[in-house]
């Protein structure tokens, strides 16, 4: 694994108004890790994971981007940048006029140039690797919960992003479609894709995260390994989170 950052966030703060949702967040993202963010509603995780490529612009602090200072980046450099920091979010945002298939196509041609026959191979075979080879020709509003967010990883797939950040990707799904999301994202662990993942799944958490990190009332209490994590958490409201989501 690379020893460089491929993001480094240092002292980020995010106020709406008087309401400070980040009051001071740190942490290092390093090529290939998981990184599994946790902890209760209106904590700011969501937050905190667009201010990454900036959906969201910080009100101080700095998120780096392999050393680079995203604030000061153009508007061609921000569109690279969420590029290469594909976002998959809770709501799918298919376009429901458009296939399956042309909802892959659509940002390669339009943002990559890529040629039509070169968009549509990839889609397929992309399609194919989530499972859903079958599905290229239909609408969105056919598919199944867990369908329809299998096409987003595809579709942020498409731009061959070095890194993905899920937003509570699985939080819309009725329960039984939970696990096949999962297993395509574990699946992109274990080929090395770094990503960031807000969830309340804690057994994903613990088996596929190489570090978990806690957030709470705007700031990140705790950052541990899963293990150490769920088994022996340190920071008092750490410790009650856990009990209350897993039973310890």
């Amino acid at each position: 694994m690379p020893n460089k950052p491929l993001v480094e966030v240092k002292k980020l703060k995010k106020n709406y108004g008087d309401t400070e949702v980040l009051k001071e967040i740190d942490g290092t993202v390093m090529p290939g890790q998981v990184i599994c963010v946790i902890g209760p509603s209106g904590s700011g995780k969501s937050t905190f994971l667009r201010c990454l490529n900036m959906l969201e612009t910080p009100t101080s602090g700095q998120v780096l981007f392999e050393g680079k200072d995203t604030q000061k980046f153009s508007e061609n450099e921000l569109t690279t940048l969420r590029e290469r920091m594909g976002m998959v979010f809770q709501s799918f945002n298919l376009f429901p006029n458009l296939t399956v298939l042309e909802n892959l196509k659509l940002a390669p041609i339009r943002v990559k140039k890529m040629s039509d026959k070169d968009a549509e191979e990839k889609a397929l075979a992309l399609l194919k690797r989530v499972g859903l080879g079958e599905k290229a020709n239909v609408y969105p509003d056919s598919l199944s919960g867990g369908q329809a967010q299998r096409v987003a990883i595809a579709r942020a797939l498409a731009m061959d992003p070095e890194m993905l950040l899920f937003d509570e990707p699985t939080s819309a799904l009725d329960p039984e479609m939970v696990g096949e999301v999962l297993a395509v994202m574990k699946e992109l662990a274990e080929e090395g894709m770094t990503m960031v993942v807000v969830t309340h799944e804690m057994g994903f958490a613990k088996e596929v995260a190489n570090e978990v990190w806690f957030m709470a009332d705007g700031y990140i209490l705790e950052k541990n390994e899963p293990n150490e994590m769920f088994d022996h958490p340190k920071n008092p409201r750490t410790k009650d989170f856990i009990s209350k989501i897993i039973g310890n």
